[in-house]
């Protein structure tokens, strides 16, 4: 049997959410201290095996070594369609048919339950049609695990793939379960498809909570979300009773590909290792009128709006840089129904991967900003409330307004990237 790596039981539990939206940071503290019987030990990382199936994740560990832990309970389940075994078999599929194991209740992130809605859709309620267990929306009237969806829940399971980005809510719908619920939690671990030994981008500050951003963590932040959530309990922003569920055979310098697990977009719009990557710098691109390639093939990966017709000496500047890891083009696209600009067949720059280890995405998308504000001044506008939130600052809106501001910028980023790793390194799981 696999032997668990961490189980934190701290001394109370959260109170529920009243506004899950915006949300209140707790200071840091250490753990252990405060009255917390939070473990203080560190584990030893989990040593990556070669194992020629590739990495094992968690649902699968959970139900060939540690089904005990929820054998006999009433497990609800917060997954979608990204959990799922090495051979497709869903979490739910899994748990529904685990012997001693009862399935009751099922709780869904932004994009719903098959993954299928647009950003920022409200999911409804309803009823699984597999397994008749009702599905609870954490993306519409509540991100909070109510008291009547929980009655029935002895323990609650996490299964979702992150993608390694702050802005992303799949990690925050997870932290903030366990933190509210007051119902023992378990994170069946999965990868960080985007290398879990890199982080960039900065740290949000605490003024600047939501959903895309409840603790101050780095935009890419290098953790998996079993890891993250060891992290947030240990120093003491969330209050929970947390187990993980590690992976077999994982190392941190892994690239998605790297794990030999099939790949599932998890949501519409990241449907690739360079457009996740992406993600971490042209997301900033939502906080502006000028579209970040949703309708378009290529998301995340293309930036434009139909004030650009000078796309190609932007690129020239941009190229000039030797900015590392990628290669502008100009181009043009016809934008999809149901995105800004539909309709419309717009030019665009180009973001082209040249080096996928070399990329610093904050870098990309805030040079990218400069270079269309300095040049466009009147047709750019900030949309600043959601440019804060994605930025969890307001500190992106000043650096790009300012000459020099992004290399100033850039290299707090950079001090803070690496402060917030070694912050984190006592609850890596890998190595």
């Amino acid at each position: 049997m696999i032997r668990l790596l961490h189980d934190v039981r701290r001394g109370s539990a959260a109170a529920l959410l009243a506004f899950p939206l915006y949300l209140a940071c707790a200071p840091a503290t250490q753990s252990g201290t405060g009255g917390s019987s939070a473990t203080t030990a560190t584990p030893a990382p989990v040593m990556a095996q070669p194992i020629a199936s590739g990495v094992i994740p968690g649902v699968e560990v959970l139900i060939t070594d540690s089904l005990h832990l929820v054998r006999g309970m009433r497990v609800g389940l917060i997954t979608n369609h990204t959990g799922r075994s090495r051979s497709g078999a869903s979490t739910v599929d899994l748990l529904h048919r685990a012997t001693g194991v009862r399935l009751t209740a099922l709780y869904a992130p932004e994009h719903g339950l098959r993954g299928t809605a647009e950003a920022g859709v409200h999911i409804a309620s309803s009823v699984d049609s597999a397994t008749g267990v009702p599905i609870y929306s954490l993306y519409g009237e509540s991100h909070v695990p109510t008291a009547a969806s929980l009655a029935n829940v002895d323990v609650l399971v996490s299964d979702l793939q992150d993608v390694g980005a702050r802005v992303y809510t799949y990690l925050w719908t997870m932290v903030i379960a366990a933190d509210s619920s007051n119902k023992p939690f378990i994170v069946l671990d999965r990868p960080n498809p985007i290398r879990a030994d890199r982080v960039d981008g900065g740290v949000s500050e605490p003024g600047f909570s939501t959903l895309v951003g409840v603790y101050p963590v780095a935009m890419r932040y290098g953790l998996t979300p079993g890891e993250m959530l060891r992290y947030l309990v240990g120093t003491g922003r969330v209050t929970a009773d947390i187990k993980v569920i590690p992976m077999k055979g994982y190392s941190r310098s892994m690239w998605f590909e790297d794990t030999k697990l099939p790949w599932v977009n998890p949501s519409p719009n990241l449907r690739d290792m360079d457009a996740s990557l992406m993600y971490t710098g042209t997301v900033y691109f939502e906080g502006v009128n000028v579209s970040e390639g949703r309708g378009t093939d290529q998301p995340f990966r293309l930036v434009g709006a139909p004030w650009l017709t000078d796309a190609g000496a932007i690129v020239a500047e941009l190229n000039a840089k030797g900015i590392r890891g990628v290669r502008f083009d100009s181009t043009s696209r016809t934008i999809g129904a149901g995105f800004e600009f539909a309709g419309q067949t717009i030019p665009m720059v180009h973001i082209t991967i040249t080096d996928r280890n070399a990329v610093n995405a904050a870098e990309i998308g805030l040079h990218l900003l400069r270079a269309i504000y300095e040049r466009h001044p009147t047709e750019f506008q900030w949309r600043t409330r959601q440019m804060d939130r994605l930025a969890g600052s307001s500190r992106v809106r000043a650096a790009v307004e300012k000459e020099g501001g992004v290399e100033a910028l850039l290299r707090t980023m950079e001090a803070e990237s690496r402060q917030f790793q070694d912050a984190t390194r006592p609850y890596w799981l890998y190595h």
